[in-house]
C-alpha cells in the first residue's frame, strides 16, 4: 500500500526531440523550456513534401523545425532522437533545379520517414553545417536524457561527471531491490539526473535522468519500505526499487529528488552544447563525392500529411502493420508469411 504523502508525480512526457510531427498547431512550434534556437535559416524548400514551396528551417537543441512561408500550418517538426542518417546528395528542386540537399533519414514509432531540404540561398552552407553539427552534438549528449543500464559511468566507485553536471549528495548503504538477495552499492544524486551502482561490480549500474521519471514515491516491499522509481513509458516504463540504510533517510531523500526534479523542470539541461565555429567550410568541402540518381516528386493525392515523406516511397498513406515479435521483445513491421526473425538472423549467419 502506497501512502499518498509519500507519492510524487514528476514532470510531463518530453516528447519533442522524440517524435515527428506534421502539420502541427502553432503552439507546438514554439521553444519548450529549456528548448533554444541555434539558428534559423531563411529560404529553405522542403523537397520531399512540398517542392516549390518557400519555408525557414529552425534547428533547436531538440529538434529540426520546417514552416511554409505561406502558411504556418504547413510544417514539420522532426525530434533528434529519431534521426538515424544525415547525407547531402543531389535532388531536383523546382525552385533551383538539379542541387545539392540534404538528406534525412529518420524512424518514428515503426515507420520509416526521409526529408529532403535544399537551401535556396546560392552557395550557403549553413543548412548542412549547423544540421549535422546539432545531431553529432545531440547524439554525443544521450545520459543528459535517456535512462542508461549497464554503463561505463562509474570510475574508482566516482561517476564521471558529465560537462554541465553537479553532484548534489552521494548516499551508501543503498540496495538495489532487483533481485532476490537485493545488490548494495551507492546513489549520486546530481542536478540532472540519479545514479546508482553496486559495491562489487561498477558496471552493473542505472543512470536515471530526471527527464524520464515519471512517479516518484515510497512504498512497502519484501524488504521493508523503499524508494520506487518508475520512469516513462517511452523510455521503457521501468520500475526500480531501492532500500536505504537506515530506513528513516528515505523521506529526506525523497523530498530532495522532488525538489530537485522541480528546479530541473524550471530550466531543463538537455546536454546538447553548441558553438559555432569560427571560419565555415565552403560547400565544395561538404560535397558528398559520389553519383546518385536525381530525385523527382511526382505530386499525387493522399488524406495524411506525412505520407509522402515515406523512405520506402509513396504507399497512399497505407497504415503498416506492427506487431510484438518474441524473439527480439520489441514491436516491429509484421513480417511477410512463412518468415520470423530468428530466420532472418540464420540467413544472415549463413
Amino acid at each position: 500500500m502506497v501512502d499518498n504523502h509519500t507519492t510524487m508525480t514528476m514532470g510531463q512526457y518530453i516528447w519533442q526531440d522524440r517524435e515527428i510531427r506534421f502539420d502541427a498547431a502553432p503552439r507546438h512550434l514554439e521553444n519548450r523550456q529549456g528548448e533554444f534556437i541555434i539558428d534559423s535559416i531563411n529560404s529553405v524548400e522542403d523537397t520531399k513534401g512540398n517542392n516549390g514551396e518557400r519555408g525557414s528551417l529552425v534547428v533547436t537543441n531538440l529538434r529540426i523545425l520546417w514552416i511554409a512561408h505561406k502558411n504556418n500550418r504547413t510544417n514539420l517538426s522532426i525530434g533528434l532522437k529519431t534521426v538515424v542518417n544525415i547525407n547531402i546528395r543531389k535532388a531536383k528542386s523546382k525552385l533551383r533545379g538539379p542541387t545539392q540537399a540534404l538528406y534525412i533519414m529518420t524512424q518514428d514509432v515503426g515507420n520509416r520517414f526521409e526529408f529532403i531540404f535544399t537551401s535556396l540561398v546560392k552557395n550557403s552552407p549553413r543548412l548542412f553545417t549547423t544540421v549535422q553539427s546539432v545531431e553529432r552534438a545531440y547524439k554525443t549528449s544521450s545520459l543528459y536524457r535517456d535512462l542508461k543500464l549497464r554503463g561505463s559511468i562509474i570510475r574508482d566507485h566516482q561517476l564521471i561527471l558529465l560537462p554541465l553536471e553537479q553532484v548534489y549528495n552521494k548516499i551508501p548503504d543503498a540496495w538495489n531491490l532487483s533481485s532476490d538477495q537485493g545488490n548494495l552499492g551507492q546513489f549520486f544524486i546530481t542536478n540532472v539526473r540519479l545514479v546508482w551502482h553496486a559495491n562489487l561490480a561498477q558496471n552493473f549500474n542505472v543512470s536515471v535522468p530526471y527527464m524520464q521519471m515519471k512517479h516518484v514515491r515510497i512504498r512497502g516491499s519484501k524488504f521493508g519500505k523503499a524508494l520506487v522509481i518508475e520512469t516513462q513509458p517511452k523510455c521503457g516504463g521501468y520500475i526500480l526499487g531501492f532500500r536505504l540504510h537506515p530506513p528513516e533517510r528515505l523521506e529526506t531523500i525523497l523530498k530532495e529528488i522532488i525538489s530537485l526534479h522541480k528546479i530541473f523542470s524550471v530550466n531543463p539541461i538537455f546536454g546538447v552544447d553548441f558553438h559555432e565555429e569560427e571560419s565555415t567550410p565552403s560547400l565544395d568541402q561538404l560535397k558528398v563525392v559520389r553519383v546518385d540518381d536525381d530525385v523527382e516528386i511526382v505530386d499525387g493525392d493522399t488524406n495524411d500529411a506525412f505520407a509522402a515523406y515515406y523512405a520506402d516511397g509513396f504507399n497512399g498513406g497505407e497504415n503498416k502493420e506492427i506487431s510484438f515479435d518474441d524473439d527480439i521483445g520489441l514491436a516491429c513491421e509484421k513480417l511477410l508469411d512463412g518468415w520470423s526473425m530468428s530466420s532472418l538472423w540464420n540467413v544472415a549467419g549463413d
